[in-house]
């Protein structure tokens, strides 16, 4: 067992609360003027930490839109939900979209609290206010920022995640802690190494914490995404890729991970980072340890088309229409984003970085 701790996040709403412990669920049972909305997986798993009643949903990539919101907010208002209930959810990241999204328009705003049942959400996703919704072929394409009241992180619900989600969390926690300095990531990797993987107990919440407080950096200096909080976006161009180009096969953390090295790979073949610098090569090799546990990675990577993921590449919401809007390694190794023409030279390249992270991504450096 270990104590709980807490801090705050700043926003130009007010502050809410982030609560990092064990055993932190039980509060909740017993408010009144709330409504829950809950993964159906994890409702299974974990029946006996939710109440009798709620709104269930499956977490899945195909239910991300907004036939998912009209259905919940039918369902706030079918319990007789008011301006004054609090919306209770309970989930990943998904869920996690899906109810920001619907607590913003229902009755024009109500207020809600997360509980996040992944790593990936405990570690990044449940603070900075952000939704993104799938809209017909478009991935992420429409999204909001409302933020939640509090966030109870219980670090219980990791007791029932595979390997592949524990992965995935590790590589989302990475990226942050990588792209606030090298003095972040060195702490990172000083957690992570404490004992054996998976994390629990005192590590886990070591690792939890410190990546939320790294990341609340960004978002209190950069709330809305016009400035430094896009270097978050590290890993989440080729990852978006490559996650579309399996048919979502490949998980989103699993992807961001690869996303990471292909960024790589792309910033020395475009000429601004040099293949020897110890700090890319550091993180590299730990993306690759993260990713070496997972067995469907390689095959996953040997069926998708280059083709295919290039096509995912450029609908990308984030470039603009002459070019294409990316997070790389400068000369020091550090992140940058840059804009390079949609040109036929560059398209050759990138289509090079998917084809070289296909065929051998346990080799890019």
């Amino acid at each position: 067992m270990f104590e709980s701790s807490e801090f705050a996040v700043k926003t130009s709403c007010g502050a809410y609360r982030v609560l990092i412990g064990a055993d932190v669920v039980a509060g909740q049972l017993h408010e009144s003027s709330v409504a829950w909305l809950v993964d159906a997986n994890v409702a299974r798993l974990h029946s006996n930490l939710l109440p009798a009643s709620y709104i269930g949903l499956r977490a899945i990539e195909s239910e991300k839109n907004f036939e998912s919101i009209a259905r919940i907010v039918e369902q706030l208002r079918d319990l007789g939900s008011t301006r004054d209930t609090r919306l209770i959810a309970v989930g990943g990241g998904i869920v996690q979209d899906l109810a920001t999204f619907a607590a913003s328009c229902y009755m024009r705003g109500i207020p809600w609290t997360y509980l996040p049942t992944t790593l990936l959400s405990m570690v990044d996703s449940c603070i900075g206010g952000k939704s993104s919704i799938n809209v017909g072929r478009y991935k992420n394409i429409a999204g909001n920022f409302y933020p939640p009241k509090e966030v109870l992180i219980d670090t219980g619900f990791c007791s029932t995640l595979t390997s592949e989600q524990i992965a995935e969390g590790l590589c989302e926690a990475a990226k942050i802690c990588y792209a606030a300095s090298d003095n972040a990531f060195t702490a990172y990797l000083a957690y992570v190494n404490a004992s054996d993987l998976p994390p629990a107990g005192a590590q886990l919440a070591g690792i939890i914490r410190h990546s939320l407080e790294t990341k609340k950096r960004f978002i209190e200096e950069d709330e809305f995404d016009q400035g430094v909080r896009l270097l978050l976006n590290f890993g989440h161009t080729f990852g978006h890729a490559i996650e579309g180009a399996s048919s979502y096969a490949i998980s989103h953390g699993i992807a961001v991970g690869l996303g990471m090295l292909a960024a790589a790979h792309c910033s020395v073949r475009l000429g601004y980072a040099s293949a020897e610098l110890s700090n890319v090569a550091s993180l590299s090799r730990h993306i690759r340890f993260l990713l070496r546990a997972i067995p469907s990675v390689a095959a996953n990577l040997r069926v998708i088309r280059p083709e295919e993921a290039m096509a995912f590449f450029q609908s990308d919401k984030k470039h603009s229409a002459h070019s294409f809007i990316l997070i790389l390694f400068d000369a020091q190794g550090r992140l940058q984003q840059v804009k390079v023409p949609r040109s036929a030279a560059i398209r050759a390249v990138l289509l090079s970085t998917f084809h070289h992270l296909c065929e051998h991504y346990d080799e890019i450096q």
